[in-house]
């Protein structure tokens, strides 16, 4: 089983299990976290997709440490002006536990469903 889940703005492949490095959440390390943004779902070959995320469906994980990425390097030059930059960079990163993938209970809604609830919901 995995999941296609969106975190801090990026979209991972998880599974149960998995470390992730992921940008810096504001968690605590230790603390578990709930992302609830699960765009696909297969369980054994049964695919879900959301339009754009699936209701009930979140993956639990567990921070485990706060840390820092590799440095980049930027360099900017133009030829025959002496023109030149230097700068660096190191990402803020925070590593994860993928602990489980949790599927909602689907509520099936047909377009008579919906306007019996609309229908309800007025004469109230």
């Amino acid at each position: 089983m995995y999941a296609i889940v969106e975190i801090a703005g990026q979209q991972f492949k998880v599974s149960k299990d998995l470390k992730v490095y992921v940008h810096r959440l504001s968690n605590e390390e230790g603390t578990t976290v709930s992302f609830d943004k699960v765009l696909l779902l297969d369980d054994n070959g049964n695919v879900t997709l959301g339009a754009p995320a699936i209701e009930g469906a979140s993956v639990e994980a567990k921070v485990l440490q706060h840390l820092k990425g590799d440095k980049v390097i930027v360099f900017k030059k133009k030829r025959r002006k002496g023109y030149k930059k230097r700068n660096g960079h190191r990402q803020y990163l925070t590593q994860i536990l993928i602990e489980g993938i949790t599927v909602g209970v689907k509520k099936a809604t047909t377009k008579k469903a919906v306007v019996e609830e609309k229908i309800e919901d007025s004469q109230e």
